[in-house]
């Protein structure tokens, strides 16, 4: 590609921020990664480029931000239409149905997860795995209608919905190590669990991965947070 033109504000642990660098990865661009602490005083790159949501990630190409997840791996994929495979499907019902279920996965199910991290009573927390393990059950379905027997959701290479729901994955496992329950379970969702494998094993995503003993210790400070607020309120 030449010389680097890209600049990616992210956070090391995000998941969001993960989609941005697989989707990179994938297309062999070269960028400059910016860390930003979200925790303390956001820079002022940051606040320029996303002074509505203030977050990451953030895309700078060409001097140009671009916001939001999924909607940075659509740029990617159109800019840099001619380097490595398609992330969003060519026919445009294949599309409609690739965005239809990592809305999915961003509104529904994901905030799932959450409520039932930070639930307060063991009963809250049970109900919100249940909704978890459901919204899961769903994307089983999912996966094996879009797949049509392949490797992924896209079919033979990693797609749309295999960088929304993958990107989690490292969460997952994390959460799994903490907590001894299996989210993640090839009993209930038999196809998922081999597609998270894959996916996980895959050595472009690999390489932009974070660490799952440094995500779970991050989850336990969380959780811990959560818990000491939730006590004094």
């Amino acid at each position: 590609m030449g010389e680097k033109e890209e600049v990616k504000l992210g956070t090391w642990y995000s998941p969001v921020v993960l989609r941005a660098k697989i989707a990179l990865r994938l297309k062999s661009v070269e960028y400059d990664y910016v860390e930003e602490e979200l925790f303390g005083s956001k820079s002022e790159l940051l606040l320029k480029s996303n002074p509505v949501y203030k977050k990451v990630p953030v895309l700078i190409h060409n001097n140009k931000p671009v916001c939001e997840s999924l909607n940075i791996v659509e740029y990617i994929d159109e800019t840099w239409n001619s380097t490595g495979p398609s992330i969003l499907p060519s026919h445009p019902h294949d599309r409609a149905l690739a965005r239809f279920w990592s809305a999915f996965v961003d509104d529904k199910w994901f905030p799932a997860l959450m409520a039932a991290m930070v639930a307060k009573s063991e009963e809250a927390k049970a109900k919100g795995m249940e909704d978890v393990e459901e919204g899961l059950l769903q994307l089983e379905d999912a996966f094996i209608t879009l797949s049509n027997g392949k490797s992924f959701f896209s079919g033979e290479a990693i797609g749309f919905v295999d960088i929304c729901l993958g990107s989690f994955l490292v969460f997952l496992k994390a959460r799994e190590k903490l907590t001894k329950e299996k989210i993640i379970d090839e009993s209930k969702i038999p196809s998922l669990y081999r597609w998270a494998n894959r996916f996980l094993s895959d050595e472009k995503v690999k390489k932009v991965l974070p660490e799952i003993d440094k995500v779970a210790k991050l989850i336990r400070e969380f959780e811990d947070r959560a818990q000491s607020v939730s006590s004094t309120s």
